[in-house]
């Protein structure tokens, strides 16, 4: 039977097959539903910034060797100065108001307590064009043509990020 709707009265089948697709995507949407869609926990903003912090770290590690060695090899470091271009793209996005948890003298968790500096939040305009900046810079490096291009833009993006730090970080 199953066959003959099929054959003779596609819309027929079309309509069934759509019933079916409706009722499983309602019978989901209530789990969907149920879940929380609140900001993350606090902590958990934090740690994906640390993530995210550390893969660009990670990404600039390949890029100061090729700098300092003046081993550059373009193709390779503009797979990584494109990982970081997004990844700062990203990033500003990773600190709500509520992340501002810095504590002068308290007893820090590297991998849960933030060692953002409150002055992110009071001057969030600047540390937003600070990271879009050196976005801009690591995207231009990895768009470079040439090894002298390449390196021009690699060292506009660790001053970038240097400055960066230097301003929204705290060491202690």
């Amino acid at each position: 039977m199953k066959w003959f709707l099929l054959r003779v009265r596609p819309s027929i089948a079309g309509a069934i097959g759509a019933a079916f697709l409706f009722a499983a995507v309602l019978s989901t949407g209530s789990v969907a539903l149920g879940q929380d869609q609140g900001a993350a926990p606090t902590k958990d903003v934090i740690f994906a910034r640390k993530v995210l912090m550390s893969t660009v770290g990670e990404n600039m590690d390949d890029l100061d060797i090729m700098v300092e060695t003046d081993k550059i090899d373009v193709a390779h470091g503009a797979m990584h100065a494109d990982t970081i271009s997004v990844l700062l793209l990203a990033f500003p996005h990773l600190f709500p108001p509520a992340s501002n948890e810095w504590k002068a003298g308290a007893d820090k968790d590297p991998a849960s307590d933030t060692f953002a500096a409150p002055e992110i939040w009071t001057r969030f305009a600047d540390f937003y064009k600070r990271s879009a900046d050196a976005a801009k810079s690591a995207f231009d490096a990895s768009r470079a043509q040439t090894p002298a291009e390449f390196k021009k833009y690699a060292i506009e993006l660790r001053a970038g990020c240097d400055g960066c730090h230097a301003l929204y970080q705290k060491k202690d």
